[in-house]
């Protein structure tokens, strides 16, 4: 067998192990979860345990496509609420986080302040939360944004000083200005950074919204718990507990197509 035809051969193998891999990685999330629920729903069958105490998952999804109105439409407030305070969370933190890059005496004043709001335990403020903002949507913004930022900003100023001093500096000796540098060299470099903040800033920003209507909500999926939890409807609160659920792997992926998009664009333009 001669040289080329056993490097083709060699190619090949590793084609189809690649592609097996692949198979396996987007199936063993779907296995998994088969698995877990189907575990899950033979136990609380077999047990005679009750659904008041821990209702099926054919019940959940009966619940939940009968009452799919009512959770969609509760969705769609506690979706807003997420997404509004992540964008506040996101023009905020990278906002503060190029104030602490650039300037020494900004980041020696306000570090030591952010970091004493993020240790504040959020339920703590919840008296405050009901005073300063009622119960419309300013809680539920005020938590989102104020649980989610604080990732932003850390990992946005570690993704601007990663890059190395020598790119910079040669760029200034080419005339680039600090705009320039900025948008060319620095921003681009720290994209990973940025992007892995906003994924967990997304998923605190979903936490936060649904702690602000348990604190303070006529809607949201977070105020269906409270009303499930005073009628002792078990069923119904885990139905809303799996449309949070649903809710962060939706705006999750949302974002991941966002990064995708923005990297190949990236790609394209070298």
């Amino acid at each position: 067998m001669s040289p080329l035809v056993k490097t083709e051969k060699a190619q090949a193998a590793r084609v189809r192990r690649a592609r097996r891999t692949q198979v396996l990685e987007r199936l063993a999330a779907p296995a998994l979860a088969t698995v877990l629920l189907l575990s899950w729903e033979l136990v609380s069958r077999y047990t005679g345990i009750s659904d008041f105490i821990l209702p099926r998952p054919s019940a959940i999804l009966a619940r939940m496509l009968a009452d799919h109105r009512l959770l969609l439409t509760h969705a769609g407030t506690t979706a807003a609420e997420v997404l509004g305070g992540f964008t506040l969370a996101v023009f905020a933190g990278i906002a503060i986080a190029l104030a602490v890059f650039y300037s020494r005496i900004v980041e020696v004043a306000l570090y030591p302040i952010l970091i004493a709001f993020q240790t504040v335990p959020k339920v703590a403020l919840a008296p405050l939360i009901v005073l300063y903002f009622g119960y419309g949507w300013g809680p539920k913004l005020f938590l989102s944004f104020f649980i989610s930022f604080f990732a932003i900003v850390v990992a946005t100023v570690v993704g601007l000083q990663c890059l190395d001093r020598g790119y910079a500096n040669l760029a200034r000796a080419m005339g680039a200005s600090e705009l320039q540098i900025f948008l060319k060299i620095r921003l681009p470099a720290a994209l990973p950074n940025i992007f892995g903040s906003l994924k967990v800033a997304l998923t605190l920003a979903v936490i936060g919204a649904v702690l602000g209507e348990y604190v303070a909500a006529e809607r949201g999926l977070g105020y269906i718990q409270l009303q499930a939890n005073a009628n002792f409807d078990t069923t119904l609160n885990f139905a809303a507990v799996v449309s949070i659920a649903l809710l962060g792997v939706g705006l999750y992926t949302m974002l991941l197509l966002a990064e995708r998009t923005l990297v190949a664009k990236r790609v394209s333009s070298r």
